[in-house]
């Protein structure tokens, strides 16, 4: 092993490791985890012993409809919010990055601060302002013949998409701006050139020239929403809201183990909801990489 090697593998352990502890071995435990329940003897009354399952609290979770029907949701969810979250984020930064724009950094700031609240601050400030009695944004709809329940089955959706949108709306605003920054600024004085006007520069000439960047952000919003759970959590807790205890596989999950104490089951919807990120992480990888190379 020569010097060079050597050098790679010191500064390379530092992370191995880290990314041993935090993310192979709570993998590896959840895995382990979900294969086993707890089980009672002598009718309740005696101890409890773990039992091998196999893959039995998979089949369980499985054959959930509240497991189910949370899938659905997300599918609901990511179908709203991801085409929201990405075109307004992606037309913000366009309108910042024009010629015509002013007080940039104002801008810039304003709209990323409601990031900096943290998700579980957000959705306790929004619970606010959905209920009667209480917000003003309701008694002003109200007044204007407007009659809209947040929390009602209809609403639940929309209220949750709302939140999630006031806070990552700012943040990919930002790296869609920046990259939109380091376009050559030659290239769109050659576009001006040739007689583009704004709108054909900034959607035939900006747009192609940061699909990284669209596609970093839309893969890792993919992957955020399928985690949904601080702010229907918070919407669930005493507000009378349509979500359930269940609503989301994460909140099926923390139901499972910290309401049932079935921690088997909840470690198996939770891997089930890591393969199924994976597998669309994977899905969306490889259509960008086909697209690529159809483009080249």
């Amino acid at each position: 092993m020569n010097a060079r090697t050597r050098a790679a593998a010191l500064l390379l352990t530092p992370f191995f490791a880290l990314f041993t502890a935090v993310m192979v071995v709570p993998i590896g435990y959840a895995l382990w985890l979900s294969l086993f329940t707890e089980k009672q003897s002598g009718l309740g009354f005696g101890g409890s012993e773990t039992v091998f399952t196999g893959l039995d609290n998979y089949t369980a979770a499985l054959g959930d409809r509240a497991f189910r029907e949370g899938f659905g949701v997300l599918l609901g969810y990511c179908l709203f919010y991801i085409p929201l979250l990405l075109g307004g984020a992606l037309g913000l930064a366009l309108l910042l990055d024009s010629a015509l724009a002013r007080a940039r950094r104002f801008f810039q700031l304003a709209l990323f601060l409601p990031h900096a609240v943290p998700g579980i601050i957000a959705a306790l400030i929004w619970v606010y302002l959905y209920t009667p009695q209480l917000s003003p944004v309701v008694a002003a709809m109200e007044a204007g013949g407007v009659d809209f329940d947040f929390f009602s089955p209809e609403g639940a959706l929309p209220s949750v998409v709302n939140i999630a949108l006031w806070e990552w709306l700012g943040y990919n605003m930002v790296i869609f701006y920046a990259a939109l920054q380091a376009i050559d600024r030659s290239v769109l004085e050659a576009a001006t050139v040739d007689g583009a006007g704004a709108w054909r520069t900034a959607f035939a000439v900006k747009v192609p020239l940061i699909r990284a960047s669209l596609v970093m952000v839309g893969l890792f919003t993919v992957i955020g929403s399928l985690q949904l759970f601080t702010e229907p959590l918070i919407l669930n807790k005493g507000t009378g809201s349509a979500v359930t205890s269940t609503w989301t596989p994460n909140m099926y999950a923390y139901t499972a183990a910290f309401d049932r104490n079935d921690y088997g089951l909840a470690a198996a919807a939770s891997v089930l909801l890591a393969l199924t990120a994976a597998l669309l992480s994977f899905g969306v990888t490889r259509l960008t990489g086909r697209r690529k190379e159809k483009a080249a």
